[in-house]
């Protein structure tokens, strides 16, 4: 059973799967970065430093793989127990990593590099990032309207007020891209902050002029009310971004290689599973509590199987650009990588 994390601040409860053995991230230019090389997880296989993981989860479709490598028994395996815990979003979910109450979590990558970026996580030697975990494809982050809305083109949600999950995250992104991409300005629209959950509400009562949604939230919205898309901020100059993972603490991480080594293993086999639609389906109306036919519309983006920096670079040079780092940054340095057996 998914318990809700117990973390202080009021955002913290409301706020991207590497393969068994994972190559060493190749060198890029990496605008100005270091060429300082992924931190290795295990060399080989060996027991676990530690059985029971407590694992930050959000309901959405992008952590479908964790779920089929727990159906499948693949962390059972690799003697690992995941303990669920329900997430608002990456950037609520890393105050947990730093505090102990989460030993890995989901994110999206945004959150991940703004919080590394501020030093957010120096007292546990920073935040490493273990595997990879969904990137975008069309029809998955979607702004929605309701039926009746007079918001009918992207270029309506110019002064708008639009629902996101979390602040200086992925949809705060990806959606600013998009809207410029489109001739709105993004310092025109106000974003609110919404669990995924309440923003199909919160449309249908206009408190908010749209909201970014993603599956199955996007298909249970447009059966339960009729909400209509306006705005895809997976195209155009995001199309196909790298969107969120999973990571924990460098002191983690270094503490419990062994630990970080099978779980890599047990999620490479997740992420490969999770390409087949009827396997995911199923699990869909387990963990997100939608019924089967919701389940059998969501669009699916991708579950990649390596964890590689150029890709995930992408997303930092788009978080200068649009304000949410303020210098060059260089995503390699968090890189966990696994070798061995």
């Amino acid at each position: 059973m998914t318990r809700r994390v117990g973390l202080s601040a009021r955002r913290i409860i409301g706020g991207l799967s590497a393969i068994a053995m994972l190559a060493v991230v190749s060198g890029c230019g990496l605008l100005g970065g270091s060429e300082a090389k992924p931190t290795d997880a295990a060399a080989a296989p060996g027991k676990v430093e530690q059985a029971k993981i407590k694992l930050g989860l959000l309901p959405i479709l992008d952590v479908a793989s964790v779920h089929v490598a727990i159906k499948k028994g693949y962390f059972k395996d690799e003697g690992l127990e995941i303990e669920p815990i329900s997430i608002q979003g990456g950037a609520a979910a890393i105050p947990g990593l730093i505090n102990g109450e989460l030993d890995i979590t989901f994110g999206n990558w945004v959150s991940f590099f703004a919080a590394e970026a501020k030093d957010a996580a120096k007292g546990v030697d920073g935040l490493k990032l273990i595997n990879d975990g969904y990137q975008a494809k069309p029809e998955m982050f979607l702004i929605l309207t309701g039926p009746d809305s007079t918001v009918k083109s992207p270029k309506d949600l110019a002064g708008k007020t639009i629902a996101i999950n979390t602040f200086r995250n992925i949809a705060e992104l990806t959606a600013k891209a998009t809207l410029e991409a489109n001739d709105v300005d993004p310092k025109s629209v106000t974003f609110k902050e919404f669990a995924f959950g309440d923003m199909q509400a919160a449309v249908q009562n206009k408190t908010v002029d749209a909201a970014f949604m993603v599956e199955p939230f996007i298909s249970k919205a447009q059966r339960a009310i009729g909400a209509v898309s306006v705005l895809d901020a997976a195209s155009g100059p995001t199309d196909g971004i790298p969107v969120a993972g999973y990571g924990t603490t460098g002191k983690f991480a270094k503490e419990n290689p062994n630990t970080v080594a099978a779980f890599q293993r047990a999620m490479a086999k997740g992420q490969r599973d999770a390409a087949d639609r009827p396997t995911v389906e199923p699990l869909l109306v387990e963990y997100a509590k939608v019924d089967k036919e919701t389940a059998s519309l969501v669009h699916f983006g991708e579950f990649p199987t390596t964890l590689d920096a150029t890709r995930l670079q992408r997303v930092a040079t788009l978080m200068k650009t649009y304000g949410l780092l303020e210098k060059d940054f260089d995503v390699k340095p968090m890189l966990v990588t696994a070798s061995g057996g």
